[in-house]
Protein backbone atom coordinates (compact mmCIF):
# COMPACT_ATOMS: atom_id res chain seq x y z
CA UNK A 1 0.00 0.00 0.00
CA UNK A 2 1.18 3.74 -0.01
CA UNK A 3 4.31 4.71 1.38
CA UNK A 4 5.61 8.13 2.22
CA UNK A 5 6.80 8.79 -0.95
CA UNK A 6 3.15 9.56 -2.16
CA UNK A 7 2.46 12.83 -4.32
CA UNK A 8 0.44 15.23 -5.32
CA UNK A 9 -1.98 16.07 -8.42
CA UNK A 10 0.11 18.33 -10.49
CA UNK A 11 -2.40 20.81 -10.67
CA UNK A 12 -4.78 21.64 -14.15
CA UNK A 13 -7.64 19.84 -15.70
CA UNK A 14 -8.07 16.09 -16.28
CA UNK A 15 -7.22 15.26 -19.78
CA UNK A 16 -9.49 12.32 -19.62
CA UNK A 17 -8.63 10.91 -22.72
CA UNK A 18 -11.42 8.90 -24.02
CA UNK A 19 -9.66 7.90 -27.09
CA UNK A 20 -7.49 5.90 -25.23
CA UNK A 21 -9.59 3.30 -23.61
CA UNK A 22 -10.18 1.35 -26.50
CA UNK A 23 -6.49 -0.20 -26.25
CA UNK A 24 -7.08 -3.49 -24.34
CA UNK A 25 -3.72 -3.07 -22.48
CA UNK A 26 -3.85 0.25 -21.48
CA UNK A 27 -3.91 -0.10 -17.74
CA UNK A 28 -1.42 -2.71 -17.78
CA UNK A 29 0.98 -0.68 -19.80
CA UNK A 30 0.70 2.00 -18.06
CA UNK A 31 0.76 0.43 -14.16
CA UNK A 32 4.28 -0.52 -15.71
CA UNK A 33 5.05 2.99 -15.99
CA UNK A 34 7.05 4.89 -13.48
CA UNK A 35 5.40 8.03 -13.90
CA UNK A 36 2.14 6.78 -13.50
CA UNK A 37 -0.04 8.20 -10.48
CA UNK A 38 -2.78 5.78 -8.88
CA UNK A 39 -5.82 7.45 -6.85
CA UNK A 40 -6.91 5.13 -4.02
CA UNK A 41 -10.76 4.74 -3.20
CA UNK A 42 -12.14 3.23 -0.66
CA UNK A 43 -16.04 3.06 -0.21
CA UNK A 44 -16.35 7.29 -0.81
CA UNK A 45 -12.98 8.31 0.24
CA UNK A 46 -9.27 8.88 -0.84
CA UNK A 47 -6.02 9.63 1.03
CA UNK A 48 -5.71 13.29 1.52
CA UNK A 49 -3.44 15.47 2.98
CA UNK A 50 -3.33 19.49 3.77
CA UNK A 51 -6.43 19.80 1.27
CA UNK A 52 -4.99 17.91 -1.55
CA UNK A 53 -5.32 14.76 -3.10
CA UNK A 54 -2.37 12.41 -2.23
CA UNK A 55 -1.37 10.23 -5.13
CA UNK A 56 0.90 6.73 -5.12
CA UNK A 57 3.23 5.46 -7.68
CA UNK A 58 1.11 2.36 -9.44
CA UNK A 59 3.62 0.02 -8.00
CA UNK A 60 3.10 0.08 -4.58
CA UNK A 61 -0.90 -0.63 -4.86
CA UNK A 62 -1.43 -4.83 -4.15
CA UNK A 63 -4.52 -6.06 -4.07
CA UNK A 64 -7.51 -3.66 -6.11
CA UNK A 65 -11.04 -5.15 -6.58
CA UNK A 66 -10.81 -2.78 -10.31
CA UNK A 67 -8.53 -0.54 -11.87
CA UNK A 68 -9.47 2.40 -14.38
CA UNK A 69 -7.85 4.86 -16.48
CA UNK A 70 -9.08 8.01 -15.19
CA UNK A 71 -7.02 9.97 -18.02
CA UNK A 72 -3.99 12.23 -18.17
CA UNK A 73 -2.74 15.32 -16.49
CA UNK A 74 -0.97 18.45 -17.95
CA UNK A 75 2.67 16.51 -17.64
CA UNK A 76 1.40 13.89 -19.97
CA UNK A 77 1.22 10.92 -16.73
CA UNK A 78 -1.23 8.64 -16.43
CA UNK A 79 -3.86 8.75 -13.55
CA UNK A 80 -5.50 5.33 -12.61
CA UNK A 81 -8.01 4.46 -10.01
CA UNK A 82 -7.38 1.72 -8.27
CA UNK A 83 -11.00 0.62 -6.43
CA UNK A 84 -9.87 -1.09 -2.54
CA UNK A 85 -12.71 -3.33 -0.85
CA UNK A 86 -14.30 -2.12 2.07
CA UNK A 87 -14.74 -4.94 4.22
CA UNK A 88 -11.64 -5.66 6.76
CA UNK A 89 -8.42 -3.88 7.94
CA UNK A 90 -8.17 -0.04 6.67
CA UNK A 91 -5.22 0.38 4.39
CA UNK A 92 -2.31 1.96 6.88
CA UNK A 93 -1.81 5.53 5.01
CA UNK A 94 1.79 7.79 5.31
CA UNK A 95 2.22 10.02 8.39
CA UNK A 96 -0.28 13.40 7.50
CA UNK A 97 -2.36 11.34 4.96
CA UNK A 98 -6.05 10.50 5.97
CA UNK A 99 -8.72 8.81 4.42
CA UNK A 100 -11.49 12.30 3.04
CA UNK A 101 -15.11 11.69 2.01
CA UNK A 102 -16.00 13.58 -1.50
CA UNK A 103 -18.62 14.63 0.89
CA UNK A 104 -16.27 15.83 3.66
CA UNK A 105 -13.54 17.33 1.86
CA UNK A 106 -14.50 18.10 -1.32
CA UNK A 107 -15.47 21.39 -0.95
CA UNK A 108 -11.53 22.85 0.31
CA UNK A 109 -9.81 20.41 -2.42
CA UNK A 110 -8.96 22.53 -5.58
CA UNK A 111 -11.72 22.46 -7.92
CA UNK A 112 -9.76 20.37 -10.32
CA UNK A 113 -8.98 17.68 -7.63
CA UNK A 114 -12.62 17.62 -6.48
CA UNK A 115 -13.77 16.96 -10.26
CA UNK A 116 -11.24 13.98 -9.99
CA UNK A 117 -12.13 12.79 -6.54
CA UNK A 118 -16.05 12.50 -7.67
CA UNK A 119 -15.23 11.07 -11.29
CA UNK A 120 -12.88 8.62 -9.08
CA UNK A 121 -16.09 7.63 -6.52
CA UNK A 122 -19.08 7.69 -9.21
CA UNK A 123 -16.92 5.37 -11.53
CA UNK A 124 -15.38 3.10 -8.18
CA UNK A 125 -19.00 2.39 -7.20
CA UNK A 126 -20.09 1.44 -10.35
CA UNK A 127 -17.30 -0.64 -10.72
CA UNK A 128 -17.45 -2.20 -7.36
CA UNK A 129 -21.36 -2.46 -7.05
CA UNK A 130 -22.40 -3.75 -11.09
CA UNK A 131 -20.52 -6.82 -11.66
CA UNK A 132 -23.50 -8.53 -12.81
CA UNK A 133 -25.13 -8.35 -16.45
CA UNK A 134 -28.78 -6.88 -15.17
CA UNK A 135 -30.45 -8.81 -18.23
CA UNK A 136 -28.91 -12.41 -17.80
CA UNK A 137 -27.15 -12.11 -14.73
CA UNK A 138 -23.75 -13.89 -15.80
CA UNK A 139 -20.97 -11.83 -14.73
CA UNK A 140 -19.51 -9.37 -17.08
CA UNK A 141 -16.39 -8.85 -17.95
CA UNK A 142 -14.44 -4.94 -17.21
CA UNK A 143 -13.90 -3.22 -20.81
CA UNK A 144 -12.40 -0.17 -22.29
CA UNK A 145 -10.20 0.77 -19.15
CA UNK A 146 -12.60 0.65 -16.55
CA UNK A 147 -15.41 2.61 -18.28
CA UNK A 148 -17.63 -0.45 -19.98
CA UNK A 149 -18.87 -4.09 -18.96
CA UNK A 150 -19.42 -6.43 -21.71
CA UNK A 151 -21.56 -9.39 -20.81
CA UNK A 152 -20.07 -12.76 -22.41
CA UNK A 153 -23.55 -14.62 -22.33
CA UNK A 154 -25.84 -12.01 -24.32
CA UNK A 155 -23.57 -9.82 -25.49
CA UNK A 156 -24.74 -6.20 -23.80
CA UNK A 157 -22.55 -3.90 -23.01
CA UNK A 158 -23.31 -1.48 -19.97
CA UNK A 159 -22.02 1.67 -19.18
CA UNK A 160 -21.95 3.52 -15.49
CA UNK A 161 -24.66 5.06 -15.29
CA UNK A 162 -26.11 8.89 -14.21
CA UNK A 163 -29.16 9.99 -12.85
CA UNK A 164 -30.39 13.33 -13.62
CA UNK A 165 -32.08 15.14 -10.55
CA UNK A 166 -32.74 18.80 -9.82
CA UNK A 167 -32.19 20.94 -6.53
CA UNK A 168 -33.75 24.32 -6.48
CA UNK A 169 -33.03 27.35 -4.45
CA UNK A 170 -36.62 28.98 -4.07
CA UNK A 171 -37.40 33.04 -3.29
CA UNK A 172 -40.17 34.63 -2.18
CA UNK A 173 -42.54 35.91 -4.76
CA UNK A 174 -42.79 39.48 -3.52
CA UNK A 175 -39.45 39.73 -1.65
CA UNK A 176 -36.18 38.69 -3.33
CA UNK A 177 -34.16 39.16 -0.39
CA UNK A 178 -36.18 35.83 1.05
CA UNK A 179 -35.35 32.47 0.03
CA UNK A 180 -37.17 28.96 1.37
CA UNK A 181 -35.46 26.32 2.57
CA UNK A 182 -36.78 22.79 3.99
CA UNK A 183 -35.33 20.46 6.57
CA UNK A 184 -35.08 17.04 4.95
CA UNK A 185 -36.39 13.88 7.65
CA UNK A 186 -33.25 12.04 6.98
CA UNK A 187 -31.24 14.68 9.02
CA UNK A 188 -33.39 15.15 12.22
CA UNK A 189 -34.44 18.27 11.03
CA UNK A 190 -31.31 19.99 12.21
CA UNK A 191 -30.29 21.14 8.69
CA UNK A 192 -31.70 23.32 6.17
CA UNK A 193 -31.34 23.07 2.26
CA UNK A 194 -33.07 23.45 -1.08
CA UNK A 195 -34.95 21.03 -2.73
CA UNK A 196 -34.55 18.40 -4.66
CA UNK A 197 -35.30 15.26 -6.40
CA UNK A 198 -34.64 13.21 -9.45
CA UNK A 199 -36.26 13.53 -12.56
CA UNK A 200 -39.23 10.75 -13.89
CA UNK A 201 -39.08 8.69 -17.01
CA UNK A 202 -40.50 10.90 -19.55
CA UNK A 203 -40.24 14.07 -17.88
CA UNK A 204 -38.32 17.08 -18.63
CA UNK A 205 -35.98 18.81 -15.79
CA UNK A 206 -38.93 22.04 -15.72
CA UNK A 207 -41.58 19.68 -14.82
CA UNK A 208 -39.13 17.50 -12.56
CA UNK A 209 -38.77 21.51 -10.79
CA UNK A 210 -42.21 22.34 -10.56
CA UNK A 211 -43.31 18.38 -9.54
CA UNK A 212 -40.86 18.12 -6.76
CA UNK A 213 -41.36 21.75 -5.36
CA UNK A 214 -45.09 20.92 -5.51
CA UNK A 215 -44.82 17.55 -3.66
CA UNK A 216 -42.29 18.52 -0.85
CA UNK A 217 -43.24 22.61 -0.17
CA UNK A 218 -46.55 22.39 -1.18
CA UNK A 219 -45.80 25.69 -3.66
CA UNK A 220 -46.01 26.52 -7.36
CA UNK A 221 -43.06 28.24 -9.35
CA UNK A 222 -42.48 30.62 -11.94
CA UNK A 223 -39.16 31.98 -13.30
CA UNK A 224 -37.42 28.45 -13.41
CA UNK A 225 -33.23 29.55 -14.22
CA UNK A 226 -30.71 26.90 -14.87
CA UNK A 227 -27.65 28.06 -12.51
CA UNK A 228 -24.92 24.74 -13.35
CA UNK A 229 -24.51 21.02 -12.50
CA UNK A 230 -22.67 18.83 -10.18
CA UNK A 231 -21.56 14.91 -10.11
CA UNK A 232 -22.86 13.31 -6.51
CA UNK A 233 -22.44 9.84 -6.73
CA UNK A 234 -24.50 9.26 -4.09
CA UNK A 235 -24.97 6.62 -5.52
CA UNK A 236 -24.88 7.87 -9.30
CA UNK A 237 -26.54 11.53 -9.72
CA UNK A 238 -26.03 14.66 -11.59
CA UNK A 239 -27.40 17.49 -9.79
CA UNK A 240 -28.62 20.07 -12.32
CA UNK A 241 -29.53 23.18 -10.24
CA UNK A 242 -32.03 26.00 -10.90
CA UNK A 243 -33.20 29.29 -8.92
CA UNK A 244 -37.16 29.62 -9.11
CA UNK A 245 -39.55 32.24 -7.56
CA UNK A 246 -43.03 30.87 -5.72
CA UNK A 247 -45.90 31.79 -7.05
CA UNK A 248 -47.40 32.49 -3.65
CA UNK A 249 -45.33 32.43 -0.41
CA UNK A 250 -48.81 31.68 1.42
CA UNK A 251 -48.88 28.14 -0.26
CA UNK A 252 -45.68 26.71 1.68
CA UNK A 253 -46.34 23.99 3.10
CA UNK A 254 -44.00 20.67 4.42
CA UNK A 255 -45.05 17.04 3.01
CA UNK A 256 -44.82 16.06 6.46
CA UNK A 257 -42.70 12.71 5.39
CA UNK A 258 -39.46 13.72 3.37
CA UNK A 259 -39.70 17.16 4.21
CA UNK A 260 -40.55 17.72 8.26
CA UNK A 261 -40.30 21.96 7.72
CA UNK A 262 -39.77 24.72 5.26
CA UNK A 263 -38.96 27.79 6.82
CA UNK A 264 -37.96 31.25 5.20
CA UNK A 265 -34.82 32.64 5.48
CA UNK A 266 -33.90 36.73 5.06
CA UNK A 267 -30.23 37.47 4.19
CA UNK A 268 -29.25 38.07 7.14
CA UNK A 269 -30.31 35.03 8.77
CA UNK A 270 -28.15 33.02 5.72
CA UNK A 271 -25.23 35.29 6.40
CA UNK A 272 -25.16 34.33 10.21
CA UNK A 273 -25.44 30.71 9.49
CA UNK A 274 -22.79 30.82 6.71
CA UNK A 275 -20.68 32.32 9.60
CA UNK A 276 -21.87 29.62 12.48
CA UNK A 277 -23.61 33.07 14.23
CA UNK A 278 -26.63 30.51 14.37
CA UNK A 279 -27.71 27.11 15.35
CA UNK A 280 -29.18 26.68 11.42
CA UNK A 281 -26.93 24.24 9.95
CA UNK A 282 -26.94 24.79 6.35
CA UNK A 283 -25.80 22.28 3.24
CA UNK A 284 -21.67 21.42 3.49
CA UNK A 285 -19.56 23.26 1.14
CA UNK A 286 -19.10 20.22 -1.13
CA UNK A 287 -22.12 20.22 -2.85
CA UNK A 288 -24.25 22.61 -5.41
CA UNK A 289 -27.01 23.26 -2.68
CA UNK A 290 -24.40 25.46 -0.96
CA UNK A 291 -23.55 26.96 -3.94
CA UNK A 292 -26.85 27.89 -4.68
CA UNK A 293 -27.52 29.52 -1.61
CA UNK A 294 -23.67 31.03 -1.97
CA UNK A 295 -24.48 32.55 -4.33
CA UNK A 296 -27.41 34.31 -3.96
CA UNK A 297 -26.17 35.62 -0.83
CA UNK A 298 -23.25 36.97 -2.38
CA UNK A 299 -25.57 38.66 -4.96
CA UNK A 300 -24.03 36.43 -7.73
CA UNK A 301 -27.17 37.04 -10.92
Amino acid sequence: MPSPSSTRWPGGALDRRGDEREAEDLIGRERAVSGTRVLLIRADAAPVADGRLRLVPASEVDGALEWAFLGRSIDGAALLLAVLGEEGEEPALPSGVAWGRLRSVGGDLPADEAEILATAVALAGWLREAPFCPACGTRTEVRHAGWSRHCPHCGREHFPRTDPAVIVLLSSATDPNRVLLGANAAWGGGRYSCFAGFAEAGESLEDAVAREIFEEAGVRVQDVEYRGSQVWPYPRSLMLGFRARVVDDAEVRADGEEIIEVRWFDREQIGAALRGEDAVQLPGTSSIARRLIDDWYGGVA
